[in-house]
């Protein structure tokens, strides 16, 4: 006879308990029933997902997944019973009856600090010490847990002569109303048993509920013949965000606010000479310009000097205050900001050291000498506590192909450059991704500024030289060294993060094909009866895990060859229970855990981070903050594919995020044959930038050598440029160019911005007519 299920529940509320609830199996039943009791307590401000997951037992294979409902518990109403019936489909047979009964726990209230769509809870702080009672030659070890904490497990060594390492007391920090529970793993003992004549080996565990020690006072929790263990909690302040060690916020921090006000006076002046204005312009009437850029390896980087040359000719680089990269145009402005008043000089010196750069053999790179370099820099990183992959390999490598010698910059030494306002404010930008997602699915924007870095969607910040340091629930714990500069430009431009999903996507227009096979299937349900809602509650959703073959080509669709990692300074926090209501989110929520909480937030303990260039080929996102007020974008493509193609995926991304961008709208002659030079705007649209494209192609420079200056028969080769054929001197992986190319490249770039400098000028003085109508 075929036997029935041998069901139990699982229950598991992450954000209550790190441990993971279940109920007796109730064998050999079709229709199980369990009547068991479970209590967590909850912070009613933090968004409270309960996972209830029915499994069928088995003892040879893993257990059968049978039903799995994801219930937001902020549906229930106080202190009232409720009994619901949780189905996988409405015309299923099978259903799961839950009992459940919301009350107000007693106690005092917990003090949490929020930004409307993270949560700090309250933490405490364990120190544990071994009191070494006598002296013995042999050596003991006990192993500690506290599941949920920074620190996890910790062993304690008590050496000979009463040596105890570590000497200073064993502290771990975790989350006060998270049910912690200290587990001890006491040294073994043996005992002689004289009727059998042999020995036993016994140890001892005690389990402590840490929520029932005093606060402050030292407790004796383990009595040994050597030793006693005892521990001490005490409280760590979180109330406010002053009592964190990170930026908990939507705002502009302090710095870059006091960098605005700097900078203004130099936009503002150079607006008045370049447009010869009568009088000084009010610091409402001066606009914010930006310069953002696409990637392309060595192209993109001569490519944003040539550029940048162009427009310090016009006297229009002083009008900008931000400037944003990504992949290649990073190394430019890595290079730049090492001097601190580059833009208020002559580039021709910052210009010919990168030529050199460009154009010098790097087959030195794979030396044996470099070769040392390499595992001697990347063992000392280790050492330092960072977690070491490829993608720091690469940063040495890039290195190498940009420098002489080592270099020794942070890029939080690049606030030197900006303590005055005389350079616009270097923004960096790549996406953080998750393992076993496609970028499509998941990515979140990272900006890097010389003053922090921070995740846009959710409001979360830290200083830039704790960037790789660690955090929980918004403490630095441990501190490491700031990372050199070379190891952000592996990440920021590493081709070593790709996927098979992404070679896919480049030769085909969509990855829906593929979907079915990597995406989790989550179908929303209405739970029985149907409780209501409110808008900051998420639906009951039934969740269906993948088999093992959809797991298996899952892994090889998204896993990645190497990706960076960094310390999650994230790790701790939860969402607040209305954070899907938060206008901040919601403007850069576009991943497919967004709606599922405890997987959103089940922090990983690194980042993962990659390329920006991987989703979109651009670095747009950070500048359109509302908080940067940009009107004017020059948008500077450099791209070795269509330029077009980021643009139209830029526009189309931002449209269904409801970001302000104005609409992207281009002939299909245009897109064949594209000009230098192209305004986009959309005056009814509040918040609008006014975008100027200028894509890096050879047009007008082919028959002249400057604006309104033709080229000679003698000249006509310096403007053949083979910028997109598969052969091309210019390719994304080219590495070295001679110094012909170099020059005419940057020629290139310089050129299209300068023949192009009265459709520049005119999208200025439209943003300033703008600002003047604001002030009416």
């Amino acid at each position: 006879a075929v036997s029935q299920a041998d069901c139990y529940v699982s229950l598991w509320l992450p954000t209550a308990t790190c441990e993971r609830s279940r109920t007796k199996t109730v064998r050999n039943s079709d229709n199980p029933v369990w009547n068991e009791t479970f209590y967590f307590r909850i912070q009613s401000q933090v968004k409270n997902v309960l996972e209830l997951t029915v499994y069928d037992e088995d003892f040879a294979t893993p257990d059968d997944h049978l039903l799995c409902a994801l219930f937001d518990t902020a549906k229930l109403p106080l202190d009232k019973t409720v009994i619901l019936y949780f189905k996988p489909a409405a015309d299923a047979k099978e259903e799961l009856e839950v009992e459940f009964k919301l009350e107000v726990a007693p106690g005092p209230h917990e003090m949490i600090a929020s930004n409307g769509v993270l949560v700090c809870r309250e933490l405490c702080c364990l120190e544990v010490e071994v009191a070494e009672k006598t002296k013995q030659k042999s050596k003991k070890e006990l192993s500690l847990t506290v599941k949920g904490s920074f620190e996890g497990t910790q062993d304690i060594v008590l050496g000979p002569n009463g040596v105890v390492s570590p000497s200073c007391p064993t502290e771990f920090h975790y989350i006060k109303y998270a049910e912690p529970t200290l587990d001890v793993m006491l040294p073994k003992k043996r005992r002689y048993h004289p009727w059998s004549c042999r020995y036993s080996t016994e140890t001892g565990s005690p389990v402590v509920m840490l929520n029932s020690l005093p606060m402050g006072r030292k407790t004796t929790i383990a009595e040994e013949k050597r030793f006693d263990l005892n521990v001490t909690a005490k409280p760590c302040n979180c109330s406010c965000h002053q009592d964190l060690d990170m930026r908990f916020g939507f705002n502009l921090c302090s710095e870059e606010m006091a960098f605005l006000e700097k900078r203004k006076r130099y936009v503002a002046s150079a607006l008045k000479n370049v447009f010869h204005l009568p009088h000084d312009l009010q610091d409402q009437e001066v606009p914010v310009v930006a310069i953002i850029t696409t990637g392309g390896g060595l192209k993109s980087m001569t490519g944003l000097y040539g550029s940048l040359m162009g427009l310090k000719k016009l006297n229009l680089l002083d009008c900008v205050t931000y400037i944003s990269g990504l992949s290649g145009t990073t190394w430019t402005m890595a290079n730049l900001y090492r001097d601190a008043y580059w833009s208020q000089k002559d580039l021709d010196s910052h210009i010919g050291e990168a030529q050199k750069q460009a154009t010098k053999c790097k087959m030195g790179c794979f030396s044996m000498d470099r070769m040392k370099y390499y595992n001697k820099q990347l063992c000392q990183r280790k050492e330092e506590g960072y977690r070491t992959s490829f993608i720091d390999l690469w940063g040495l490598m890039i290195e190498y192909l940009l420098n002489d010698g080592k270099d020794p910059h942070k890029l939080s030494e690049q606030q030197e450059a900006l303590c005055d306002g005389q350079n616009p404010l270097p923004i960096y930008v790549s996406v953080c991704v998750r393992d076993s997602y496609s970028t499509n699915d998941f990515k979140e924007w990272v900006e890097f500024t010389p003053y922090e870095v921070g995740l846009l969607k959710y409001g979360a910040f830290v200083r830039t030289e704790h960037f790789g340091s660690e955090f929980f629930m918004g403490r630095l714990l441990k501190k490491l060294p700031e990372s050199r500069i070379c190891y952000l430009q592996g990440m920021w431009s590493s081709i070593f993060s790709v996927n098979l999903l992404q070679i896919w996507g480049l030769s085909h227009s969509s990855e829906d094909f593929w979907k079915r096979w990597t995406q989790d299937r989550i179908d929303e349900v209405d739970e029985e009866p149907v409780l209501p809602t409110r808008p900051h509650e998420l639906r009951t959703r039934m969740y269906t895990p993948p088999g093992p073959l959809s797991s298996a080509l899952r892994g090889a669709l998204t896993d990645r060859f190497s990706v960076a990692q960094h310390h999650n300074f994230l790790k701790g926090y939860q969402l607040h229970n209305s954070y899907m209501e938060n206008e901040h989110f919601c403007r850069w929520k576009d991943t497919v855990l967004d709606s599922r909480p405890n997987q959103l937030m089940q922090n990983p303990d690194q980042l993962g981070m990659i390329d920006a260039g991987f989703f979109i080929n651009t670095s747009s996102a950070p500048l359109l903050r509302p908080q940067r007020e940009v009107d004017v974008i020059i948008y500077l493509s450099y791209t070795t594919g269509s330029h077009t193609s980021s643009l139209d995926k830029a526009c189309k991304y931002y449209s269904e995020q409801k970001i302000p961008f104005p609409t992207i709208s281009l002939t299909d002659e245009d897109k064949k044959n594209l000009k230098e030079c192209y305004i986009f705007q959309d005056s009814d649209l509040p918040g609008c930038p006014i975008v100027i494209f200028l894509p890096l192609v050879n047009d007008t420079f082919q028959e002249y050598k400057a604006p309104g200056v033709k080229r000679c028969c003698s000249e006509m080769e310096g403007g053949q440029l083979d910028l997109t054929s598969s052969c091309s001197p210019y390719c994304m992986f080219s590495v070295r160019y001679t110094d012909e190319n170099y020059c005419k490249l940057l020629n290139l770039s310089e050129y299209n911005i300068l023949n192009n400098s009265q459709m520049i000028m005119q999208a200025l003085q439209t943003a300033m007519q703008r600002r003047r109508q604001k002030m009416c």
